[in-house]
Order: structure tokens, then sequence, then C-alpha cells
């Protein structure tokens, strides 16, 4: 009777089958539409369509697979949870997607601080597939976490005997080595890897962190230099800032010396002056920015410019280069950001006001910018203006207990003092290490705990930060103790705090603003011309001008346009998705011949993607002049394709560096509008 039921199942399932063709031909195309969909980055559409597939078959371990890829993407953890649970049940032990299932939820779970959920995953994914490499890595990496450095070892060990082709367990060991202080067994493992991949720039930075912990400190700026010529990361140049703390002339020394070798190349100049910007010394570090600058125009560069500027107290030119930041790139909302903060050091209020509600218009949420029109108010005596803005800056962002501190003060102003009370026990709660504390000090005094506030004080001041003893300045002047304040003021200046547009209003240095050691100090240490200021910034006020270049149209998307290289005039397809101006050997072989190229102008080689989609190598050269549109330029990035019939394409080292660019098909011209001092020739 068995064996009939079982005969008449296999009947039904085949006359279904072939009864319905289009039903499992449905559901093979929701899955595939699901993934398709899902690879484009089109969730919502991709999800409808392996939500089709469930319904249709529940049991499809491969649909919820992709379901919780794209919830976790969505950040619906929940919901991923959920899919991958799924997954994991439904699909077979012997499939590589269940193993995958396994590996994305033991990740979730990690996310989501589940770690001995974690585990257990890795460890039934490691049972059902012993070879699954990244199994072992993700695992080695939690355990690394968690500080259980033997237990992470012994899976970057497997890792190795699995694959020891592989860099990734000779990185694991190197790095935990670091972490627990084992430098020389460190080092050991990044020769390995050097040698097994060469170009992998973290390799040397990581290396670099042994050497530095073993005190060679030319042999960690070797590596960091290299490390700094593959690519500019945030890791290694955090790294270069921990040298320069203990090696400051070994390292500068190193990127001098590359810095002869590529004279073209602006990473160079710019690290130096990274390295100077951050042990202060803002003179030497604007020329650097400078220098770089000059070879490559970059927003972000202009941006430390007018920032060394600012704390030189020349706020004229720190409004110039500021301004040449937001021209360059007027969507990030750091710089308008700075320039409001450049008006006020400036006396500037209400530009400076201004300025912060324009950012404010754009960005609403942002609560920085309310924090900051708030301190202006509140300096210049709109105590209720200042108080909504604090008070905003506190919804956006309750975590940051300097934002309680100076409604806190406005409360007490205003007579208030429970709610001030109120504000100031935040403080204390949120900023409550004290040798990291920036404001908690004035808190324990106002609710009446002075010997506190003195011992927070102190050890704060154990850092040596400029701003830490003016704040020492400001609270001996609040407690009444007239001569300790004027003593940590003098420290202050001379430790370079210039802020004396604030010095001059704020309230906490009213008990010692009439006597005249006060007045000396100022006299002696504020150099600053406002007037002069207020003089240089107007006449940093851009001349617009706009010039038309005509085209020829070659295809119904293709532009071709005149354009000067070092005197050469050329013909170029006009390009904005190219990222540099691209020139054929056989170009450049005719300009390196007739002397319109020189091998110095060679810097180097890159990788591109042109537009049959495939990736070239070619040379990366410095073109010293390109005149576009009667607008002179220099040293202007491009590259050499090792191709004799490639296209002349004018990219966006140029582009961008034009100011805005209209195209008008009808009259058939590029029209474009541009600010006089943002060429290369104002800077």
């Amino acid at each position: 009777m068995k064996h009939l039921l079982f005969s008449l199942n296999v009947l039904v399932l085949v006359v279904a089958t072939f009864l319905s063709p289009d039903a499992n031909a449905q559901e093979s195309y929701n899955l595939m539409r699901g993934i398709e969909l899902a690879e484009n980055e089109q969730y919502d559409e991709a999800l409808t369509y392996l939500q089709k597939e469930v319904a249709n078959n529940s049991e499809n371990g491969e649909a919820y697979m992709h379901m919780g890829l794209i919830y976790e993407e969505q950040d619906e953890f929940g919901s991923a949870l959920s899919a991958y649970n799924k997954a994991v049940k439904y699909l077979s032990s012997k499939s590589k997607l269940r193993s995958e299932a396994l590996l994305y939820r033991a990740k979730l779970y990690h996310e989501l601080d589940y770690d001995d959920k974690a585990l257990a995953d890795f460890a039934q994914l490691i049972k059902e597939d012993p070879e699954y490499y990244d199994a072992y890595n993700e695992r080695a990496l939690l355990y690394s976490m968690r500080e259980q450095y033997d237990l992470s070892d012994a899976d970057y060990r497997k890792m190795i005997e699995l694959d020891d082709g592989n860099i990734k367990g000779y990185l694991g060991l190197g790095k935990n080595a670091n972490a627990q202080d084992k430098y020389q067994e460190a080092k050991k493992q990044f020769d390995i890897v050097i040698k097994l991949s060469p170009q992998y720039l973290h390799a040397y930075s990581y290396r670099a962190e042994s050497y530095k912990g073993l005190k060679q400190y030319a042999e960690a700026a070797d590596d960091i230099v290299k490390a700094l010529s593959f690519d500019y990361d945030d890791y290694t140049s955090d790294l270069m800032y921990e040298l320069v703390d203990s090696a400051y002339e070994e390292m500068t020394s190193k990127l001098r010396a590359q810095k002869l070798r590529e004279p073209n190349e602006e990473i160079w100049p710019y690290c130096l002056a990274n390295c100077d910007f951050y042990i202060e010394k803002y003179a030497t570090a604007a020329e650097l920015y400078k220098e770089a600058l000059a070879i490559d125009v970059d927003d972000f560069t202009a941006y430390y410019i007018a920032r060394c500027y600012d704390e030189m107290g020349l706020y004229g030119e720190a409004t110039k280069y500021c301004e040449l930041a937001i021209r360059l790139d007027s969507t990030y909302y750091k710089y308008p950001m700075l320039l409001g903060n450049i008006k006020y050091h400036a006396g500037q209020e209400t530009k400076a006001i201004k300025i912060f509600d324009a950012v404010i218009a754009e960005k609403q949420s942002y609560y920085y910018a309310y924090y900051l029109r708030g301190w202006i108010k509140d300096n210049i005596g709109d105590i209720d203006g200042a108080m909504e803005d604090y008070s905003t800056a506190i919804d956006l962002y309750p975590e940051y207990a300097y934002y309680y501190f100076v409604r806190g003060n406005l409360w007490k102003l205003k007579g208030e003092h429970e709610k001030a009370t109120k504000d100031f026990e935040t403080v204390i709660r949120l900023d409550s290490i004290p040798e990291e504390a920036n404001c908690s000090y004035f808190a324990y005094y106002y609710i009446g705990e002075r010997e506190k506030a003195i011992e927070v004080l102190n050890a704060t001041l154990e850092n040596g930060e400029k701003g830490d003893y003016y704040d020492a300045a400001c609270l001996y002047s609040i407690m009444g103790e007239k001569d300790k304040a004027i003593e940590y003021l003098r420290q202050s200046l001379e430790m370079g705090w210039n802020k004396f547009n604030h010095i001059r209003r704020d309230r906490d240095l009213d008990n010692i603003r009439d006597s005249e050691k006060f007045k000396a100090l100022l006299n002696e240490y504020d150099k600053t011309d406002y007037k002069q200021t207020e003089e240089h910034t107007d006449t940093t006020a851009v001349t617009i001008k706009t010039t038309e270049v005509p085209f020829t149209r070659e295809y119904s998307d293709t532009y071709t346009v005149k354009c000067t290289i070092n005197g050469l005039p050329l013909t170029f397809c006009f390009d904005t998705g190219c990222s540099d101006v691209l020139i054929s050997k056989c170009e450049a072989d005719f300009m390196m011949k007739n002397g319109y190229l020189k091998h110095t102008d060679i810097v180097g080689y890159d990788y591109y993607s042109i537009a049959s989609g495939d990736i070239v190598a070619g040379k990366k050269i410095i073109l010293r002049n390109v005149n576009f549109a009667g607008i002179n330029l220099s040293n202007v990035r491009a590259s050499v394709i090792d191709n004799q019939k490639a296209s002349l394409l004018l990219g966006q080292s140029v582009l961008s560096r034009l100011g805005k660019i209209e195209i008008d098909n009808e009259r058939a011209v590029i029209k474009i509008t541009y600010e006089e001092n943002a060429t290369d020739s104002e800077l």
C-alpha cells in the first residue's frame, strides 16, 4: 500500500509539472528577476519579485538568502535575520549557499552584539564546510575584537594551511601581534605579506606600526611614504601623525626627500603640510599647502590653507582661500561653516550669522550649525536667540555635554537656577572622564563643588593644550581669583590662543576685563588689524566672467573642441565622464619629439576605464599649460594611453577647474562661467 501511494504521488507531481509548466517558469523568473534587480541596487523592486517567489515556493532558501541581503542593506536587521533563518533552514547542508547563509547570519549576529550566536554559527559552518576560507577569516576577526588572540591566531594559521599564497592569514597574525605589542613577530608576518603582494599598501602601513613600536622611526617613515605613494588613506595618515609625535624629523625628512624625487606630485607637499598643521606650525603648513594647490587645484587643500590663516589670525587670507574652497565645491557644508567661524573671529558677527542661516536652510538637521549660530548670538547679547539655537542643537544631538553647558549658562543668566542646575548635572554625567573633560569643571563649580572643579581642571591641564589654559583663565576669573586668571590667560596666549574677538566679549572674563594687566596682555598679543581685515576681505570679491567655445558634433553625444596643450593646438572630445585629460600615444610621441613634452613631465603610471569599459594602463603626466576657452591652467593631470588611435579626451582634470559649464546645442557652443581669481594665475 505504501508503494502504491508513493507511485501515485510521483504521478501527480509529474502530471502537475506537465500541466502547469508556466507556474514553475514563473517561480524561476521571479527569483532570477529579483536577483538581477538587487544586483542593480533596485532593492524595493527586487523584494517584490523575491516575495512572489516565496509566496509560490515557501521553501526556496535561495530567495530568502537574497531577501536577507537586501533587508540588511536597508538596515532592516530584524527582517534580515528572519530571512537568513529561513535560508539556513531550507538550504541543503551540502549547498554552498547554505554556507553563505550561515556566514551572513553570523556576521549579522555580531553586528547585533549577539557574539555567542555568531560563534555558534561559525562553528556549525566550519563543521559542515571545513575548507570554507572566509569562515575562518570572519571568526578570526571576531576573536581578535574580543582580544582572544590565541583563538584568532589559530584560525589565521588554518587559513594559511588552506591557502599559503593568500595574504589574509599572515596579515591577521601580524595585526594581532601588533595589538599585543609583539612588534618583532608582527614585522615578520608583514615581511611575508609584502613578498607575496608588494603592491598591497596596508602591509607597509601595518609594518610601519611595528617599526614604530620597535622605535625604528626611520624605517617606519620609509614604510609610511611607501604606503602613501600608493594611496592616501585615513589609517596611513593617522599613523603619519603618530610618528610626527614621536619622530617629527625622521617623518618629515622622508617626505621632503620624496617631494624632491616627485616634484609634480601634490601629495608630498600636502603631507608635509599636514605634519606641520598637526603640530600647529601654521605658517609653514600654509606655504606647503599652497605648493600642493599650485600642482593640483583642490577644494580640500584650499580649505586647510584657510584654516591655517584663521589660526594665525590672518582673516582676510583665510576668507580668500575658504571662498575658493566653496567655489570649487559648493556642496560641502564644512566650507561655509569655516567661513562663518572666520567672520566671527574677524569681528563680523552679522555676516557670520547670515552664513550659518544659509547652512541651516540647506542642512536643517545639522546640530553643530545651530550651536555655532547660537554661540555668536550668545556673545553679542541675543540671549533668547542663542537659547533657541542651543536647545535645537541639544534636541538633534543630546549626547554632547557642551551644548547643555552653554544653555545652562544662559538659564543661570536669566535667573532660572533650577533649569541651570539640571543642565549642569547633565554636563557632569556626559563629560565624566577628568583627563578628557572639556566643560565639566565649570559645571562642578556652578553646582557648588569648587574643589572638584579644580581637581578636574588640573587633570585636563596635564594635556598641555592652549584651549585648556584659556578655560582655566575663565574658571579662575569666575571664582574671583584674578591673579591666577591673568596668569593662565598669559600662558594660553603664549601658546598661541588668538581668538581675540571672543576674548574681548567672553562673559567669563568680566571679573578681570577692567584690570590693567588684562588690557596689557591684549595690547601685547593682539596684533589683529580689524580694519585691514575688513578691507582685505572686500578686495577678494571675485570677477565673474563668461566665455563661449564653439564645438563640432561628431555623433549624437560627442562634441569636439579646440584646446592648446603646452602651446600645441589640438582637437579634443569634450568628456565630462573622464577623470583626466587623455592623450593617445601618437600625439604624445609627436609632442615629445618636438619639445611640447619633456621627460620630466612623466610622473608615473595609472589605470583608466575607457568608453568600451576596458581598463587600460597609461603614463601619468603633468601638462605645464592648458589653454581652453582663453583660460590658462597650469600643472594639469593627464595620461597617455598606449593606443595609437585612441581619441583625445578633455576630462575633469581641466573641466572641474573652469567653473559652471553649459552646453547650448542650438548655437553649438559650450558656455563657461568662471570666477577670475579661481584660476591658477590668480593663486
